[in-house]
């Protein structure tokens, strides 16, 4: 006795084909070709000849053919997966950054994978390498690591791009911040204010952009101002914390790490009855968009966060297609004055 089911006409309907017993080998079958040439068809080699890259793709689409994307992978040597590092994904900077990123890499069929070091030295070598090995490519944002750590790296890293940090006498693309020319500027506007003791409220020991921030700052200071330095940190909660100390202190105006410090600071200094800007003018630097809601609007050094995600994807892509990226850029901050800022009080 059959155990097939009969239709009313006598005919008997073929059994349909479970999604996972659709292989490869099969579609070659049904197809009447190769595997290997169903597998360049299904991975876009344009040397396969229309009239079999047809009957690949009717057979494929008539068994709901649907290829492995490891088996993909292994095929074409990459992942169609770049990865980007950055030290705190809670910053609205290195979100911006990210964005700009994954919409710049998903107009060539990439994916990101982010990872985050969470400010810490010791995991972000492994955090690079570990997140290389599962992408074609890796985009370094703001590396905490030491110079002689990034040199060790870097061949381990390729192809890679830095942001926010230099590779001098590599060929490592990089896009970097002019955070001394930002700190003159917004050091010039506080002068041109009346100000004369301003506090500096440090970013992480381990952020070059704090050291080159920090340099800055000391040169200008020079007979021109008081300097007073404070340990903070990168985060609101920094800020928040370290502006209690600005009371014992004959400040007038702070210069926070980057805007989620002075965000802090802001909110401590409201709770303290401080006004801001009447009593002690306040400047951040980034630029992140909520700078102009808060109140009052912070004064700030914009950087243009919108730009380095597409811009590192450019030189990644070159690299990852074999060919020489475009020169390395040097953006400048722009001087941002809004209310947080105004005259040194009497």
């Amino acid at each position: 006795m059959s155990n097939r089911s009969q239709r009313g006409d006598g005919e008997v309907p073929a059994p349909a084909i479970p999604a996972e017993r659709v292989t490869i080998g099969l579609v070659a079958k049904v197809a009447g070709v190769s595997r290997a040439t169903v597998s360049r068809v299904m991975n876009g080699n344009p040397r396969v000849a229309e009239d079999l890259a047809m009957r690949v793709r009717s057979a494929a689409e008539e068994l709901g053919y649907d290829p492995s994307p490891v088996a993909r992978s292994l095929a074409l040597g990459r992942t169609g997966i770049i990865a980007m590092l950055v030290p705190d994904l809670g910053n609205p900077m290195f979100q911006g950054i990210l964005h700009g990123l994954t919409d710049a890499a998903g107009e060539q069929d990439y994916r990101l994978l982010v990872a985050d070091s969470n400010e810490n030295l010791h995991e972000e070598p492994v955090l690079a390498v570990e997140a290389r090995r599962r992408c074609d490519g890796l985009v370094l944002c703001a590396p905490r690591m030491t110079d002689e750590q990034l040199y060790e790296l870097a061949p381990r890293l390729a192809p890679c791009v830095l942001i926010n940090r230099e590779l001098p006498g590599t060929t490592v693309p990089s896009l970097t911040i002019d955070f001394a020319a930002g700190i003159r500027d917004l050091v010039t506007h506080l002068l041109s204010l009346g100000h004369r003791r301003l506090a500096y409220l440090a970013g992480p020991g381990t952020s070059v952009s704090n050291r080159n921030r920090v340099e800055a700052l000391h040169k200008a200071a020079k007979n021109t101002f008081e300097l007073l330095e404070l340990p903070c940190g990168a985060t609101f909660a920094d800020g928040h914390a370290v502006a209690d100390h600005l009371t014992d202190h004959d400040v007038t105006a702070v210069i926070a790490y980057n805007d989620l410090v002075a965000f802090g600071a802001l909110s401590r200094l409201h709770e303290l009855g401080i006004n801001v800007p009447t009593q002690m003018s306040i400047v951040g630097f980034d630029d992140i968009p909520f700078v102009r809601y808060t109140t009052p609007p912070l004064t700030t050094a914009s950087v243009p966060m919108d730009r380095l995600g597409p811009e590192a994807w450019r030189r990644l892509w070159s690299l990852m297609s074999g060919e020489t990226p475009e020169k390395n850029v040097h953006f400048r901050p722009r001087l941002e004055v809004r209310g947080s800022t105004g005259p040194a009080p009497s």
